[in-house]
C-alpha cells in the first residue's frame, strides 16, 4: 500500500492512527462522489491533451468498476489507506499499472476531497429538503383529519386564545416548509467547482480547464480565484448545519407539544402503539421515546454546527489538516436529521386528537369579547380590554 504523499520514510503507527482518525471509515460515503469527480478530471485531462485516449479509457473503465464494487460492498477503505482518495488511486494503479498515476496530474488531495464532499453535500441537501417536505405533508394530512378539533392556544404555558388542530398543525407545516427552502439556499455555496485549485494555488505550468470539470459535474460556477477555495472550507458545511439546526428545532418543538398533549393530565392525543415503547418495570406504561429523542436531537445539530465553526474560526489562509475534523460533526448532523425526517411522517400518521379530553377555559374568549366591544360600541380597545377584565374579575 502506498500513500499518496509517501516519500519512502517509515511512518510511526501512532501517527497514522492519530492523523487518519476515523476519516477512513467516514470516507466510505464519499467513494461514489470521488469516482465521479475523478472521471470528470480524467476526461478534462484528455481534452487538454494531457492524457491519451487509451489511457483515458483505461482509467475511466477501472474507476467505474471500482465504484460499482464499493457500492456492492466488495471493498472498504482501510486505516492504512487514510482516506478514499488513497484507496481509489491504489486500486486504480493495481489494475492498470503506471497509467493510474497519470490521473493525479493537475490536482491535489485538497481540491479532490472538496469536490467529492460538495457533490455529496449537494445530494444530502436534496434528501433533507425532500424529507422536510414529507413532514410538512404529514402535518397537512393531520390537519385535514383532525383539523376542526378545538385546542387551547397557549402563551406562557397558560390557555390564552382559542385555536384548532388545523391552526396548530399548519403552523408547524409552514415553518418546516420554510426550513426546506433554507436547505435549498445552501446550494449556492455547495455548487462551486473546486477542481483545478489543487492545493489552493492552482496548477503552475499545467493547462487545466476548470470550466470543463464544472460542466461535467454540474456545479453552478467555478470557484474563483483559486486562493478562495481553501478559505471557503467549513462555510457551506456550517450553512447546511445551520439550516438543519433550524429544522430539527422546529421538529423538536412539535415533539415537545405532542409529549405534553400525551400526558395523562392533558390526554389531548393518542400516539400510535408502533411508535411507543414499554417500561421494563411498569406493565401499564407506553413511553413516547420516539418524540423524546426527536426533541433531544436538535442539540445534536446545534452542537455539530458549533464544532464546525470552532474548527475554522482561527485558521490562517491556505489548507490545514484541522479541516479534516469537519467531517465527523457534519456527517453526524446530517445523519441525525435524516433519521428524524424518516420516522416523523409515519409517527404523525398515527396521531389522533381526542376532543372529549380537551377543555377550553371560559376565559380563553376574553380577547374576542374585547374585540367585539370595539366593533359594537366603537370604543378604544384599551377601554374594551379593561371592561372585559373587570367582568372576569367580578362576574355578576
Amino acid at each position: 500500500m502506498t500513500r499518496l504523499w509517501d516519500k519512502g520514510t517509515p511512518l510511526d503507527e501512532r501517527v497514522l492512527a492519530y492523523t487518519a482518525g476515523d476519516d477512513y471509515a467516514l470516507d466510505n460515503r464519499l467513494v461514489e462522489y470521488d469516482v465521479r469527480a475523478s472521471i470528470a478530471h480524467a476526461e478534462m485531462l484528455g481534452d487538454q491533451g494531457l492524457l491519451s485516449s487509451p489511457d483515458l479509457a483505461a482509467i475511466r473503465d477501472a474507476l467505474t468498476a471500482i465504484g460499482e464494487e464499493h457500492a456492492l460492498g466488495k471493498w472498504r477503505i482501510a486505516l492504512e489507506q487514510e482516506d478514499c482518495q488513497t484507496a481509489i488511486e491504489n486500486l486504480l494503479t493495481a489494475r492498470i499499472g503506471a497509467t493510474g498515476g497519470r490521473l493525479h496530474a493537475g490536482r491535489s488531495r485538497n481540491d479532490q476531497v472538496l469536490a467529492a464532499l460538495r457533490l455529496y453535500l449537494r445530494d444530502a441537501a436534496l434528501d433533507l429538503h425532500a424529507g422536510a417536505i414529507a413532514v410538512a405533508e404529514a402535518l397537512d394530512a393531520l390537519a385535514a383529519r383532525d383539523g376542526s378539533v378545538e385546542l387551547p392556544g397557549y402563551t406562557h404555558m397558560q390557555q390564552a386564545m382559542p385555536s384548532t388542530v388545523a391552526l396548530w398543525a399548519l403552523g408547524f407545516a409552514s415553518e418546516i416548509r420554510d426550513d426546506a427552502e433554507g436547505l435549498q439556499h445552501t446550494q449556492r455555496r455547495i455548487g462551486k467547482n473546486p477542481l483545478g485549485s489543487a492545493a489552493g494555488y492552482g496548477t503552475p505550468n499545467l493547462d487545466v480547464d476548470r470550466e470543463a470539470t464544472r460542466r461535467r459535474l454540474g456545479f453552478a460556477v467555478t470557484h474563483e480565484p483559486v486562493t478562495a477555495v481553501q478559505l471557503s472550507r467549513g462555510k457551506a458545511e456550517a450553512q447546511l448545519l445551520f439550516e438543519i439546526t433550524l429544522l430539527t428545532q422546529d421538529m423538536g418543538r412539535l415533539a415537545a407539544d405532542l409529549l405534553l398533549f400525551y400526558t395523562q393530565e392533558y390526554g389531548f392525543v393518542s400516539l400510535p402503539a408502533g411508535f411507543t415503547t414499554g417500561s421494563s418495570i411498569m406493565p401499564q406504561k407506553r413511553n413516547p421515546d420516539v418524540f423524546e429523542l426527536m426533541r433531544g436531537r436538535s442539540c445534536v445539530a446545534s452542537a455539530a454546527l458549533n464544532e464546525v465553526l470552532g474548527i475554522t474560526q482561527k485558521l490562517t489562509s491556505g489548507y490545514h489538516r484541522d479541516l479534516q475534523l469537519i467531517k465527523p460533526p457534519l456527517f453526524r448532523g446530517i445523519d441525525s436529521c435524516l433519521q428524524t425526517l424518516d420516522i416523523l411522517p409515519g409517527a404523525l400518521a398515527g396521531v389522533r386528537f381526542n376532543p372529549s379530553n380537551i377543555r377550553l377555559d371560559p376565559g380563553i374568549h376574553a380577547a374576542a369579547a374585547a374585540n367585539a366591544l370595539v366593533t359594537a360600541e366603537n370604543i378604544p380597545f384599551r377601554e374594551a380590554y379593561q371592561r372585559v377584565a373587570a367582568a372576569l374579575k367580578d362576574p355578576k
